[in-house]
């Protein structure tokens, strides 16, 4: 509101101060080009009072554009027509026809410039001083002509400016919209990976304890224990997920890498026993690459947990001048089954590509690597990414 009323304020000076001048000049110089100009009427109280109107008129040139000209062109035309002396007053209707040009679309802008123009050139055949003939009529197109001209540029560049405003402005909300998406998937993708995990190592600890609950009641609570460990580091990873996305930031330790011993343990518990190798010597990663690489190996022992019907897997991580790669195999079957060649589930088997797996590609990707899911040679699955270091090649 009080940006309105300031730019309110500003056009009604404006508006007011620019007549008030024209006014006060045309008075004060209509005298001098009199002297100037040999035969032209002497000035009198028609001439100030046609001078006045003129400039007055242009108080109202905002609000009525084509009225405030067909005032000013009158009081011109006769001004003209009486023999007064060229002066001031021709200002206002210079002021007159641009105001046209500029607030109105160009055909009735060009209309009403064409009707003051010919109004104007009465004066050119029929004056009470010398007439100027077809001579004058160059010179009365030019006080017509060059306003309405300046006129139109303006308008456009102001058009041409809003539109690229507006533009900007829709960018930056689809831009605003496209970044509020991204992370809505991006928690969500965690939120599975936690989640997900946690829930599928509970389940299969909880058949465990179930099976060995009536016959070894003693070895039961092993996997009891182990799933309170697992809700536990499930809960506290989920935790901090949650807590970074209310803050904005991820301020809190990533899982990275450096976890997997712990989540081969976590697995263990649950009837999986993992291999973990490295190739090459360990060091610090990327963040992003970092995390990536650990979803992957987390999501692709869930799939082996829940799917394989194995009770071992291998992680193979393999550090590289300008690469990283993760690999997770096993000799299962189950879910390696219902994928096809291109690593993508068989629509035949009446499944269709999970979360788990889109996240995988989406994270890879990202990230310029590859990544390649199915079935490996001599039986089982594998899992293979390559995440780049440096600039994605």
């Amino acid at each position: 509101m009080r940006g309105n009323g300031w730019w309110g304020w500003r056009h009604a000076a404006a508006d007011t101060v620019l007549p008030l001048a024209l006014l006060v000049f045309g008075v004060l110089a209509t005298d001098l080009a009199g002297d100037n100009q040999p035969g032209s009427t002497p000035v009198d109280a028609i001439c100030l009072a046609l001078i006045a109107l003129a400039a007055l008129a242009l108080l109202l040139r905002r609000r009525a554009p084509v009225a405030t000209l067909a005032v000013v062109t009158v009081a011109t035309s006769t001004y003209l027509v009486l023999g007064y002396p060229y002066g001031p007053i021709l200002l206002a209707f210079l002021f007159a026809v641009y105001t046209v040009a500029v607030r109105l679309p160009v055909r009735p802008a060009a209309l009403a410039a064409s009707g003051a123009f010919v109004l104007l050139v009465a004066h050119v055949f029929v004056s009470r001083g010398p007439a100027p003939g077809w001579f004058g009529v160059l010179p009365a197109s030019a006080w017509v002509v060059v306003p309405f001209a300046v006129g139109v540029v303006v308008r456009v560049n102001r058009e041409t400016a809003a539109r690229s405003r507006a533009e900007q402005a829709r960018e930056r909300a689809e831009q605003a919209r496209r970044q509020a998406d991204e992370e809505r998937l991006r928690i969500a993708q965690e939120v599975h990976d936690v989640v997900g995990h946690g829930l599928a190592a509970i389940s299969m600890q909880a058949e465990i304890a179930l099976h060995l609950l009536p016959k070894r009641p003693e070895q039961a609570e092993v996997a009891l224990t182990a799933i309170s460990r697992t809700s536990r580091e499930a809960l506290d990873e989920l935790r901090v997920t949650l807590g970074a996305v209310r803050r904005g930031a991820e301020r809190e330790p990533v899982p990275g890498l450096a976890r997997l011993p712990a989540l081969c343990d976590r697995l263990a518990g649950a009837g999986l026993a993992v291999d973990l190798r490295q190739d090459g010597d360990p060091r610090e990663l990327p963040a992003a690459v970092d995390l990536a690489a650990y979803r992957v190996v987390q999501e692709a022992l869930t799939n082996v947990l829940r799917h394989a019907g194995v009770a071992s897997a291998e992680v193979t991580v393999g550090y590289r001048a300008d690469e990283l790669t993760v690999e997770v195999t096993d000799r299962g079957v189950g879910a390696a089954s219902r994928f096809d060649a291109a690593g993508e589930l068989d629509a035949s088997a009446g499944q269709t590509g999970g979360h788990g797996l889109a996240g995988m590609r989406e994270r890879v990707a990202a990230l310029g690597g590859r990544l390649t899911i199915g079935p490996r040679p001599g039986g089982g699955f594998r899992v293979w990414a390559r995440l780049p270091l440096g600039p994605s090649t």
